[in-house]
């Protein structure tokens, strides 16, 4: 099969090209520094071209209310094209609980781009995943001041990228699901709790203090980041990603 993996130079689309690759396919990586442009549509069409499956991992370069712009503009120009370039199959990764909090812009962009595809002309798979593991420093960072650290009570349960990109990768391959698959990490921790543990085992000297106002998951109630019930579990568990 061949796939086009838009942004599949990130994260997540370089270990998905990996995956696919050693499953014997042809992916071919597809951003910005490959020249192809999702918002203007510059070279667009000879990416997705005769593809049997587009895999839409493009982020969109800030989580303010521009999101929305970024996620309406470029699933109109790939889908467009991809229905003109015979595509049977079109995967996205988005977030476990996304519609679930409307505070959050970002959010709110990503319950967009999957309500486009859902209406879209093309067979579809969405993937919504619990936060990654590697997002853990950055979300540490967010909320520091000094040596302390604020965070909330907000349960949450992280998935390692590497799990993600195997995912992603199985689904791509497979029929389209017309619907949603959850995926999740096997264990579910407080985000401060969490932060003390990654805090512990870098021995930085930050202290981490329960804040509940406290960085962009203080708009989270109750437990909508965690697995829903019919989630598929990864196997890799935070403490042995973080060893």
């Amino acid at each position: 099969m061949k796939f086009a993996v838009i942004g599949g130079t990130g994260r997540i689309g370089s270990r998905v090209l990996e995956n696919l690759e050693a499953s014997g396919h042809q992916a071919v990586p597809h951003s910005l520094s490959t020249g192809v442009d999702i918002i203007t549509g510059q070279g667009v069409e000879a990416a997705v071209d005769g593809a049997d499956c587009v895999i839409n991992l493009a982020n969109s370069p800030t989580f303010d209310d521009a999101s929305l712009a970024f996620f309406q503009t470029s699933m109109d120009t790939l889908l467009t094209a991809s229905r003109k370039g015979g595509v049977r199959h079109f995967v996205i990764l988005s977030i476990v609980g996304v519609d679930q909090v409307p505070g959050l812009d970002y959010y709110r962009a990503k319950v967009l781009q999957e309500d486009i595809l859902r209406s879209g002309p093309i067979p579809y798979s969405i993937i919504r995943a619990t936060q990654f593991m590697e997002f853990m420093d950055a979300t540490l960072s967010m909320t520091t001041e000094g040596d302390t650290v604020r965070l909330p009570r907000t349960p949450i349960q992280p998935i390692a990228a590497a799990d993600v990109a195997r995912i992603v990768a199985e689904v791509a391959l497979g029929s389209p699901l017309n619907g949603i698959l959850n995926i999740a990490g096997p264990d579910v921790y407080a985000l401060d709790e969490l932060g003390r543990f990654t805090v512990a085992s870098k021995g930085g000297g930050l202290s981490v203090v329960t804040d509940d106002t406290a960085g962009m998951f203080a708009a989270v109630s109750g437990d909508v980041l965690t697995a829903p019930a019919d989630a598929r579990i990864a196997p890799t568990r935070y403490a042995d990603w973080l060893a």
